[in-house]
């Protein structure tokens, strides 16, 4: 995608003079690392969890410093999101310091399982600190209405953080059947665990 803007000098506006107004292209290649963060690429992360050679699309929390490779979702990058098309990720508010009541809108479909969700209506993953921080992306992802929060131990390049996967339709038990098994690229073969799912109410 293309963003074309319209540059008018104010000399010209003071001087009275009419000018053609001068257009110019910025590639989102060139802002977001050549990852597209539309609905259309599914948020950056166009290959599902449970697939080969997938990878997260965004980091969503406290801690940039510790994936430069993926799309931040903090500061200037969400200044500039803000200001694209509905079908582009926005950033999420950042969830409250201390856990929300009961009411926060989810209702829990299973906790602790060794398998993380499978299914065709997936749209999009990351990597998050907190459930908090995965219910506050699908609040801010649109059609979304089911989070996955599991830890996929030696995936992610041997990141500590929850994996948020978001769908569009909610999900029980037995779509949990990703457990892993794919060899990574240190010759280990990663596994799921805590794998939690939340249906939006």
């Amino acid at each position: 995608m293309h963003f074309t803007a319209i540059l008018a000098a104010a000399s010209v506006a003071v001087s009275g003079v009419v000018a053609t107004p001068v257009t110019f292209d910025v590639s989102t290649d060139f802002l977001f690392g050549g990852v597209e963060l539309s609905s259309n690429n599914h948020y950056g992360a166009p290959i599902p969890p449970w697939a080969a050679n997938h990878k997260p699309g965004w980091y969503f929390g406290d801690n940039p410093h510790l994936f430069p490779e993926l799309n931040c979702l903090e500061g200037l990058l969400c200044k500039i999101l803000q200001l694209l098309p509905f079908n582009w990720l926005h950033c999420p508010a950042k969830p409250p310091p201390t856990p929300p009541p009961a009411g926060d809108g989810y209702t829990p479909t299973f906790q602790n399982l060794t398998g993380a969700t499978q299914a065709s209506d997936y749209m999009t993953y990351g990597l998050v600190d907190t459930v908090a921080d995965c219910k506050a992306m699908c609040n801010s992802v649109s059609g979304c209405t089911f989070v996955n929060t599991y830890h996929d131990v030696n995936g992610k390049g041997g990141s500590t953080q929850l994996t948020c996967s978001l769908f569009s339709q909610c999900h029980d038990a037995s779509d949990a059947d990703n457990v892993g098994g794919q060899s990574q690229p240190d010759g280990s073969i990663d596994f799921i665990t805590s794998s939690d799912g939340y249906c939006k109410k």
